[in-house]
């Protein structure tokens, strides 16, 4: 597939076709690695990092902890 490229500000611009976009699971605000490889220009996906327990409990605070809900009493097969 052809396309050109476009200027954007001091930089260049190039739209990627949502069917390349779709099979490579790029999406707006995707993150992506330029490299050249033998005169080519590549693109690759930098995938998400997979957020660990201790990345998710970093960022509990007093500010937005939960506290309790009442929900009254059991009904049908929540009793137990």
């Amino acid at each position: 597939m052809e396309a050109q490229v476009q200027k954007w500000g001091h930089s260049l611009a190039l739209r990627i076709p949502s069917a390349f976009a779709k099979k490579t699971r790029i999406k707006s605000g995707s993150r992506v690695d330029l490299s050249e490889v033998e005169g080519k220009l590549v693109i690759a996906l930098i995938e998400p990092e997979e957020p660990t327990l201790d990345m998710l409990l970093a960022g509990v605070t007093d500010d937005n902890l939960h506290h309790e809900v009442t929900t009254g009493d059991s009904v049908g097969n929540e009793t137990w």
